[in-house]
């Protein structure tokens, strides 16, 4: 699948290194140091009602890191996956009388669009579930094999073209636990009363007859009546949620890649469930550092398809915010909190470009007299971004600095481009 456009950045001077990170496995900083290319996974979106303010709080995020690593001299491998054909992409086409292709295809045109406005860069591997479904179905016949994964009769299953009705293919969490070196709970630290209340809010379902484990997720689900399915070697079907990440992470970026990412609400179960097939399916661990980003609230509640409370950045653009407005806006609040957007933000961040704009902009000149070292701001800038991504405590670092004379205004407009991601 095509990505977008790929925004310039510009080199500048001085040194860097690898940041620390919270990794959400361990509860605390981790240098996400890469061993080659730094290898990042983020999982993406699912085509309806994009691209909210929390989406984009999310790839900025990430963006943010990839720009730290590149400013630091690595090279970055960035995967990202689209979950263009699940249950939630299909009520909503029967809702409003759509395609559900045609719905995928115009959000995920939609959702490029509002990344090169952002100018998020973009994953070097943008793939759809659709376009690994043949690579996803001989996953689970593989974890099938090994026993790691198990049929359950479904009653409403329809034939293929074989003729023959397949079941639904569940994940042993039990016998993974066994024979593999995951352990359920392991990314996310939870407790088994708060598994099972989230399993049952994301999408999983604990109460279905048959299933080992209230816990074991979906694999395949049999074709249905009415429903996309995919001939296959495990049954006509399609697959289940969790698999397409590990699938698509492991067919692009291998073993013990470098951050796994995403929002907070994908820890339990996606993250800890994807994690265990791939280990399943490789023998070895996912990723070396789960990151995960904060819940964006709209109006009290988390921002959200099903709440409906969201702030789409295409109507900001058709406003005439302009994108880096938006992304100064999102900067100003940590990666990892829970926080909740108003306009007053949106007014701070068109404040904020124009005063840096003045400031570090072309034509900005101060030289001797200057009373700031554009060299130290950098190096302030650096050592911010580096602690965990402290994009809040880097936009103080510049504020400060627009507020004084600064020896190499240049400089700092460079920096600014490069780190933040914000042309002035």
């Amino acid at each position: 699948m095509r990505a977008w456009e790929r925004p310039e950045i510009v080199s500048v001077p001085g040194e860097s290194s690898a940041p620390w990170l919270h990794d959400t496995k361990t509860d605390s900083l981790v240098l996400a140091q890469p061993r080659d290319a730094a290898r990042l996974y983020v999982c993406g979106i699912t085509p309806y009602d994009a691209t909210h303010i929390g989406h984009a709080n999310t790839y900025l995020a990430f963006d943010t890191l990839q720009r730290v690593w590149i400013d630091a001299g690595f090279r970055v491998h960035y995967a990202q996956n689209v979950t263009d054909v699940d249950d939630p992409l299909l009520e909503r086409a029967t809702a409003t009388g759509v395609d559900w292709r045609e719905l995928a295809a115009s959000q995920v045109e939609l959702f490029r669009t509002d990344m090169q406005a952002l100018s998020i860069i973009p994953p070097n591997d943008f793939v759809a579930v659709t376009e690994v479904i043949d690579e996803i179905a001989e996953a689970v016949a593989a974890l099938r094999d090994a026993g790691l994964a198990y049929p359950v009769p479904t009653d409403d299953a329809v034939a293929g073209a074989d003729g023959q009705i397949a079941a639904d293919l569940y994940f042993d969490i039990a016998a993974a636990q066994a024979n593999t070196g995951w352990t359920l709970g392991e990314e996310s630290n939870l407790d088994l009363v708060s598994m099972l209340r989230l399993f049952a809010e994301r999408g999983g379902d604990p109460d279905r007859l048959g299933k080992r484990d209230r816990l074991d997720p979906l694999l395949w689900r049999a074709a249905r009546a009415g429903e996309p399915a995919w001939e296959s070697l495990v049954g006509a079907g399609r697959p289940g949620w969790h698999i397409e990440c590990s699938v698509i992470a492991l067919k692009e970026l291998g073993t013990d890649f470098t951050v796994q990412g995403g929002g907070s609400d994908l820890i339990f179960p996606h993250h800890d469930m994807s994690a265990g097939h791939a280990e399943g399916l490789s023998g070895h661990p996912l990723a070396g550092v789960y990151s995960h980003t904060g819940m964006v609230a709209y109006r009290g509640e988390k921002m959200s398809k099903s709440v409906g409370n969201l702030v789409l950045v295409s109507r900001l653009r058709a406003r005439g915010i302009d994108p880096r407005a938006i992304r100064l806006a999102l900067l100003d609040r940590h990666y990892r909190t829970d926080w909740e957007w108003t306009s007053s933000l949106l007014d701070e961040g068109v404040e904020r470009l124009a005063r840096w704009s003045a400031a570090f902009g072309a034509g900005a000149t101060f030289g001797a007299g200057a009373s700031g070292s554009a060299t130290a701001i950098v190096q302030s800038l650096r050592l911010a971004l580096r602690h965990d991504l402290d994009t809040p405590e880097a936009l103080r670092i510049l504020d400060h600095a627009a507020a004084d004379t600064v020896d190499a205004p240049e400089l700092v407009h460079r920096a600014v481009h490069a780190l933040l991601g914000v042309e002035l």
